[in-house]
């Protein structure tokens, strides 16, 4: 329960689902669109005092609220929030809003179904975000492929979008299998460390399943299991290959949510490598392989693309590449680095996608082949589409610098080599997004009809405003976003660090313990 009294987690995933119901019952079609938007700014401000009710100094779970929920097997409803997880729902919430607004005017058939679509894909998304309970994430986890896989095969924007679709949920459903094998083995070895028979003795507490001692045979098999799950949703090299056919063929709103919400890379940083640190240290080499081939893979394939939606999509996995590099290295900066870098990308990435849509509205293509000296008509959209690449490939004084800098910091400390990898997939993104942007904005008009193309409306400048201020205030005032997630972030750091004694002692316990003190 929050300070300020309510079961604000809950109402976080609650209200858009309840809001979502209503949709159906609306005719008109202004009334369910300012239904819809008003449902989004409400759970973007509930967002906001669920930060607001958060101690930051405080390392361990807040706001929890524990419910029974499956008493035979021990489940419970079971939702936190820590500082490494605290700015996501804020982030997701905004994404969310800018969706809508963005897809105001661009979906005219089945407009009710869309919008309540959305809402539900926002409601499992903020309960993926909070839940502590592994059986209630996974089903958060998985709700979160109904609305995807309509979103898709109804409002893609592509003539293989059901294809799309289908290769999305099958990707996820592979992803989602190794997730619920190491849930099922976590909680059946709970049962045999205390003794208990089955299914009394099953746990699928998170907070609990912190505490207890795994054998390194065991603990290799549940971080595997675990890693790769979220792998595939993340996406990482070389389970990528579903992102860049929905990114093609989906709605531009989705996309822009797809690639600014990594849950699959959030998963990997909660719950893989605490449940499994000693493992997680051995597995080094294995996340450091696939991040760094990941992030310069993907920089290099987005280079050759000739399609901006394609080349946002390879950029999206170089960029998970650099934060799988941050996380591996498990040290304060690189960790710190990592988590900037997801709500960065959130940002950024989401407001770039949402920037292509704006052109696929206007133009009817997203080819290079026929764009090309649009910051004559198209000045504003040029001026955000700069701002968010110069964020994107890490300027300072943008949001990304400061990502980029702890992260490359962290990952010196442990390897230098590492280092070069990822400060090559850095100057690689700037290569190819300053080549976009010179073949897409500047140099001669592709053809007669894009000079008569229309800048910004208010309310696309509303979305674009808004995100460039974010990246212009995480650049400036950085220490705000690291304020909220230092504390946590050098508990889970000092969690790595001791590992998972076989006594399952205090060093355990320390990360959800309120009087745990993480080092200076």
């Amino acid at each position: 329960m929050s300070p300020i009294g309510i079961p604000i987690l809950s109402l976080l995933i609650l209200l858009p689902l309840v809001w979502a119901l209503v949709l159906p019952f609306l005719r008109e079609h202004r009334t369910v669109r300012v239904w819809a938007l008003a449902g989004a700014v409400l759970e973007l401000a509930l967002s906001l005092l669920m930060l607001a009710a958060l101690r930051p100094e405080d390392a361990g779970m807040q706001l929890v609220e524990r419910a029974a929920w499956i008493p035979s097997l021990n489940v419970h409803y079971l939702l936190g929030i820590d500082g490494i997880a605290a700015l996501f729902p804020p982030l997701t919430a905004l994404l969310f809003c800018a969706v809508i607004l963005a897809s105001w005017t661009s979906i005219q058939t089945l407009h009710q179904l869309y919008f309540a679509l959305l809402l539900v894909l926002e409601s499992v998304t903020m309960g993926v975000f909070c839940a502590l309970d592994l059986v209630l994430f996974f089903l958060f986890w998985e709700l979160t492929l109904v609305p995807i896989y309509f979103l898709i095969s109804l409002w893609g924007i592509g003539p293989e979008r059901r294809f799309a679709a289908i290769k999305y949920t099958l990707f996820m459903l592979a992803g989602g299998i190794p997730l619920l094998f190491a849930i099922l083995l976590l909680g059946l070895h709970h049962a045999s460390v205390v003794g208990a028979s089955i299914p009394g003795g099953l746990s699928f507490d998170y907070l609990t399943l912190l505490e207890q001692p795994l054998s390194p045979s065991m603990q290799t098999v549940v971080f595997l299991l675990l890693f790769f799950g979220f792998a595939v949703k993340a996406p990482l090299f070389p389970f990528h290959t579903w992102l860049p056919t929905v990114l093609r063929e989906g709605p531009v709103g989705l996309s822009a949510l797809l690639v600014g919400l990594k849950l699959g890379a959030f998963g990997i940083l909660r719950f893989a490598l605490p449940l499994a640190p000693t493992a997680a240290r051995e597995c080094f080499w294995l996340m450091a392989v696939l991040g760094g081939f990941g992030a310069l893979y993907g920089a290099l394939v987005a280079l050759r693309q000739s399609n901006l939606r394609k080349m946002l999509a390879f950029s999206s996995v170089s960029h998970v590449g650099l934060v799988i590099l941050g996380i591996a290295v498990m040290n304060s900066q690189g960790v710190q680095g990592a988590i900037f870098q997801l709500l960065n990308f959130g940002v950024v990435a989401g407001g770039l996608m949402l920037l292509v849509g704006f052109l696929h509205h206007r133009l009817g293509s997203t080819d290079l082949a026929s764009l090309g000296g649009l910051v004559g008509p198209l000045p504003l959209l040029a001026a955000f589409f700069l701002l968010l690449g110069m964020a994107s490939i890490g300027l300072p004084g943008t949001n990304g610098f400061v990502a980029e800098l702890l992260m490359l910091l962290g990952i010196m400390q442990v390897s230098p080599g590492l280092a070069l990898v990822a400060l090559g997939g850095v100057i690689l993104s700037a290569a190819y997004f300053l080549g976009f942007f010179q073949r897409v904005f500047l140099g001669p008009v592709a053809s007669p009809e894009l000079a008569f193309a229309l800048d910004l409306r208010p309310r696309e400048l509303l979305v674009a405003g808004a995100l460039g201020l974010l990246v212009l205030t995480g650049g400036l005032f950085p220490q705000w976003v690291q304020g909220v997630t230092a504390g946590a972030s050098n508990a889970w750091v000092a969690r790595l660090a001791m590992g998972r004694q076989a006594e399952g002692s205090a060093a355990m316990a320390g990360y959800n313990a309120h009087e745990f003190k993480p080092p200076q």
